[in-house]
This record gives C-alpha cells, structure tokens and sequence, in this order.
C-alpha cells in the first residue's frame, strides 16, 4: 500500500456532510431513479471507503468502481452493499470478482462466456449488467449484438441479468451537434431496451445516465443514474446547474487541500526561485514554502499558469516551478511564519480556490484534478 504523509503538515480534508448532502440534493432532481455513487479512483481522489459510506449514508442505493481490487477494498472496509464494476474485466479477475459479490459488467460474446464459465464453477446465482456501445466506442456490445450476447447469459442457471446499460460521450456538452448526439444515443439504447423487452427480456435496472445526463437529459434516468463527479460537489458544466437549481438546491465541494508553511526567508528582487529559474523576482519579497509539490497532485503548469493559494485569509502567487515535494509562495513584504495554514483547494476566510480553477490553470478538467492527488496525501474525515 501507499505510504500516507501523516508526519508532514500537508493533507486532504473530506467533507462527509458534503457527499451526503450532494446526494439528498441530486435525488431530489432524479425523481423515482436510484441512486448508483461511482467511487472509482479512490473515490475521485477523495479515498473511496470514506466516499462510499458518505454516500450511501446520505441516500445512495449502490456503488459502482472499475477495478476488481477497489471493490474488494471496499468489501474490506465493511461495505456490504451492491457494487457494479463499470467495465469487462479479463476472465482470470472473474472467480476473486464473483468470490467479493461484485457486480460484473459485460462487454463483449466472449466476457459473457467467460462470466458464465466462473459462475457456474463457482455456484450460486450472480448478477451481471449488459453495457451496449451507443457511440462512445470505448467497450461494449455493439446494438445489433446484444441478442447473442443476452442468449448466452440467459441460458445459464448461474448469472443473473440485472441490468442493462450505455455511456454518454458528450452529455456535458451545450453545443447543437453534442445534444443532438446525446439524443442519438438514448435512442439507440432506447430501441435495445425494447427489442429485448419484444423478447420477454426486461432487466429490473435499465440506465444510462452518468452526472451530465442525469442532470441533463431527464428521459435518460430510467430506473437509475450512476453519478461520479457530482457526487463530490462539482457539475461537469455550467450549464446543467438548472436542474438544481428549480428544487432549490446547490453542490457543495467535499475536498479541500491544505497545508502549513515550513520555512521562509527573504529574498532580493532579481532572484530567480526554484528549478530552472524561470521567472526574476521584480521586489524584494518573503518566499513561503509550503510542503506539497507536483508528487501530491499540484500541477507544475499552475506556476505558469498564475495560480494562486490561500495564506492568511489572502491569495498569493507562486514564487518559482512547482517541485515534486515543495511549492514556493511569494508573500511580498507581509509576515508570514511557519505553521501558518495554507489552503491549495478550498476556502478560507472570504476567498476561496476550487478545482474548477486548478483544471482552468491547466487547462485540463475538473475529473483529472481530482483524481490526480496523490497517494501519499493523508485523507482526514472532516464534518
């Protein structure tokens, strides 16, 4: 396992009232639809145990990660409830997947062989879910395929097909031509849902809505949405915060990052701080180092970028490059010690720096962020 930094004053704090409440919030635009909490990548970044029970504490009916490994870490932590694994995994995961009452996807004739052969040596009855490809082209059945594969998985005692279900592309997208896809793609999954249903065949969970489609595209609810990035305060657009914001609701951001400074010293104007020395000082200034680099998720295109963080209930800028441990501030002529708190993703005071602001530095998305905080940073549990 990763070592966590628990002896060095950078860490991460979760807001567990926040996932919950992000969950009441969603539900209450999703009408009848369960609610599936994607806590994949440790939890978008936010460590998948303490995401997973704030969200099923908040009202959330399942989970859903896309490894075998996080399911079973999250059996290991005491979850017990449904989990879906949002991709085919290969044959040789299939028995540990199966032996941790995980949810498996398929995606192909030869996953849904593979599914039944583990099954049936196993024993007992184990739900599946069917992905069909609408246009994302990444994995799943294609939509003339889908009776081949549904034959094979209905001929066996063992397997239980639960659910049915595709991937929006572009559901975030406000353009003409991403909507109109969108809407190619609902039909398409809409016209295999009714050619199995012509058959007698009607999975109890029929779904297709990721955070932008759920919020987006009403008719894409259908019995469940599987929200990931929502699910932790961000929209994936603007644009979709009208659902919302009819039932009066808003998102509340779970992850803040902070840390404290360890050193400052004074330096003259001319000097050029940290690796490569890209950029003179133009003033005699105060340099804080915080200790998170570029190794606990700080992107080093942020210095370049303009970013800022938060000392003192005030914004300041970076000094020099990001490095993979330390970040240098620049705090001009105002007193700063070590152990004063600093805070690279949150709020403090009146200002505040999202991750929304990090992806806009650079210029990258919000998932990424997230995602992309290391391991090593210690994961404290906040209300």
């Amino acid at each position: 396992m990763p070592v966590e930094g628990v002896r060095r004053p950078a860490w991460a704090e979760i807001s567990a009232s926040a996932i919950a409440h992000n969950v009441r919030a969603l539900k209450s635009v999703m009408g009848d639809s369960s609610f599936c909490a994607v806590v994949k990548a440790n939890g978008y970044g936010h460590g998948a145990p303490l995401a997973a029970k704030a969200a099923l504490d908040g009202g959330a009916d399942s989970l859903a990660v896309a490894i075998v490994d996080e399911g079973i870490e999250l059996r290991g932590a005491g979850v017990t409830t449904a989990i879906l694994l949002l991709a085919e995994i290969p044959p040789e995961t299939i028995p540990d997947a199966l032996a941790h009452e995980l949810t498996l996807t398929i995606g192909s004739l030869d996953g849904a062989r593979a599914a039944v052969a583990s099954a049936e040596k196993i024993g007992g009855r184990h739900r599946v879910h069917v992905k069909v490809d609408t246009g994302m082209h990444r994995m799943g059945v294609a939509p003339d395929h889908v009776d081949g594969v549904v034959d094979v998985l209905l001929a066996s005692p063992a397997i239980d097909l639960e659910g049915l279900y595709t991937h929006f592309s572009v559901a975030d997208g406000s353009s003409a031509e991403d909507r109109a896809f969108t809407r190619t793609q609902i039909k398409s999954f809409d016209e295999v849902v009714a050619a199995l249903a012509s058959r007698g065949v009607a999975p109890r969970v029929v779904r297709s809505a990721n955070s932008a489609g759920a919020l987006g595209y009403p008719e894409a609810r259908q019995s469940m949405v599987r929200v990931g990035l929502s699910l932790y305060g961000y929209l994936p657009q603007g644009w979709l915060s009208g659902a919302l914001e009819e039932k009066k609701q808003k998102l509340e951001a779970a992850l803040s990052l902070r840390a404290q400074v360890v050193a400052v010293r004074r330096v003259v104007a001319g000097e050029r701080p940290s690796y490569g020395r890209s950029r003179a000082l133009e003033h005699d200034a105060t340099i804080a180092t915080v200790p998170f680099g570029y190794a606990g998720g700080y992107p080093r295109r942020l210095f370049e970028a303009g970013a800022d963080v938060l000392i003192n209930k005030r914004r300041y800028p970076l000094a020099g490059n990001v490095t993979m441990d330390q970040l240098l501030v620049d705090v001009g002529d105002d007193v700063v010690a070590p152990g004063d708190d600093v805070v690279l993703l949150g709020r403090q005071g009146d200002e505040a720096i999202t991750a929304e602001d990090w992806a806009n530095w650079a210029n990258t998305i919000t998932w990424e962020i997230l995602c992309g905080i290391g391991a090593r940073v210690p994961r404290v549990l906040v209300e």
